[in-house]
């Protein structure tokens, strides 16, 4: 169902609703998000109202329980702002209203991260994944393997003859990753879609990480693939200097295993391959309203997979090098103290050996 625009006038009743004064300049749609998400200027700083399918409502309550978990440990993330009778959401025309209280900061294009703000938002990353690790409740992983498996199978049905090049890759892909996807590795709650409009930036950080709707118990590293997937590739290629910055503030947090190292270029690889056949569901799910920007983020996924994949030149080569040498087994060492013989270390918090049967920390 396309959603119409909200009138200046309409958005204003809305915000009065939650306590707000009237829209100030620059409020508005953001571009490329239909009529879905607003940017709102008030008195009490940036806002941002989102329009979700009232089908979704079960993992919207998940999502904003979530968000109150985060805010209670003071985590940079948004604030959901309740309405003058207390309500989170709001019903309207088969849709639920959220509002949402933003931090300073403005979503970039992928060209224009600074190594700076993506060291950041590789501390902050990092600092999800810890404070995480306190929350109890299940969240089910809604993109693992079989799931995506399940959605491309779907969705290679409706596409067309001319889409036999992207089948071809995506069939080869399905049946690799089949075969060479590690599971068996550090988990906890992730944000499970990282991506350029779920992050705010200022002038060298990140302020914010945003839309937990996708948050759910996973592995660590596939978390980070998406990040890398999201930052660090801009112009058809990958930049070791923005990945070695990511990985820098990642690991002043948190200090990835051999067997995360070991399994980083699958995990990339399934990042983009399940961007990808998302948005090809998407696409075919979509208003017209949406449909470009869906099928641009498709093109963009597909892209990275292809230089993954090594069918393209796109930086790869590098990435597998600092993949390869990621490892310090430095980390693990403890300090010689009166002639007390060094042991190697697997038994820290990010060790080779520092997980569960199960892969759990």
């Amino acid at each position: 169902m396309e959603l119409p625009p909200l009138e200046k006038d309409e958005l204003a009743e809305l915000l009065a609703e939650f306590g707000l004064g009237k829209p100030g300049p620059g409020s508005g749609p953001i571009p490329a998000w239909g009529n879905r998400r607003y940017r709102v200027e008030t008195p009490k700083g940036p806002h941002e109202l989102r329009f979700k399918s009232i089908e979704d409502e079960f993992d919207l309550r998940r999502e904003l329980d979530l968000l109150a978990f985060f805010e209670k440990h003071n985590f940079q993330s948004p604030r959901v702002v309740c309405d003058l009778r207390g309500r989170q959401f709001l019903e309207r025309g088969g849709y639920c209203l959220v509002l949402y209280q933003l931090a300073a900061g403005n979503y970039l294009d992928e060209e224009n991260f600074s190594l700076d703000q993506i060291n950041s938002a590789g501390q902050l990353i990092g600092q999800f994944h810890m404070v995480g690790r306190g929350y109890k409740k299940t969240i089910e992983n809604r993109y693992g393997f079989d799931r995506i498996f399940e959605t491309y199978a779907a969705v290679r049905r409706r596409m067309p003859h001319y889409f036999k090049k992207i089948v071809r890759t995506l069939d080869e892909e399905t049946e690799y990753l089949g075969n060479y996807l590690e599971t068996k590795l550090p988990k906890g709650i992730i944000h499970g879609t990282i991506h350029k409009y779920c992050m705010l930036f200022g002038a060298d950080e990140i302020t914010s990480i945003g839309d937990l709707d996708a948050a759910c118990r996973g592995k660590y590293v596939y978390d980070l693939a998406t990040a890398v997937n999201s930052l660090c590739f801009s112009d058809g290629t990958f930049h070791l200097d923005r990945f070695e910055a990511l990985m820098a503030g990642y690991e002043s947090v948190r200090t990835l295993s051999l067997a995360e190292w070991d399994s980083f270029p699958n995990e990339l690889r399934f990042a983009a391959l399940r961007f990808a056949v998302i948005r090809l569901h998407e696409f075919f799910a979509s208003d017209r309203e949406e449909a470009q920007r869906i099928n641009d983020d498709f093109r963009r996924y597909f892209d990275r997979l292809r230089v993954l994949r090594r069918e393209k030149e796109g930086g790869m080569e590098g990435l597998l090098m600092a993949m390869a040498t990621g490892y310090d087994y430095r980390k693990y060492q403890r300090v010689k103290t009166d002639g007390e013989e060094g042991e190697g270390g697997a038994g820290g918090e990010g060790g080779a050996g520092g997980t569960g049967s199960d892969g759990t920390p």
